[in-house]
């Protein structure tokens, strides 16, 4: 496992950090340590472009749309 040293925390973040620690029972070293897993656990890619990606390889896709016909019906915000 790594280590990790931050110097010069502004105070104020600090404090944030101990409260946030506080609110999920745990020490601020853990809370660190869950925001910086979270934060580095996002998918390098979106996954729609991803697929629009795999689809494009392949020759794309075609999709049927049936024409409307149907007038636009007023919304009914009640």
């Amino acid at each position: 496992m790594g280590t990790l040293t931050i110097r010069q925390l502004d105070e104020r973040t600090h404090a944030r950090l101990r409260s946030r620690a506080a609110e999920h029972g745990r020490s601020v070293e853990a809370e660190v340590r869950a925001i910086l897993d979270a934060t580095v656990d996002v998918p390098d890619r979106n996954m729609l472009l991803a697929l629009h990606d795999a689809a494009t390889e392949v020759g794309g896709v075609e999709l049927d749309l049936p024409d409307r016909t149907d007038p636009p019906r007023a919304a009914d915000l009640a």
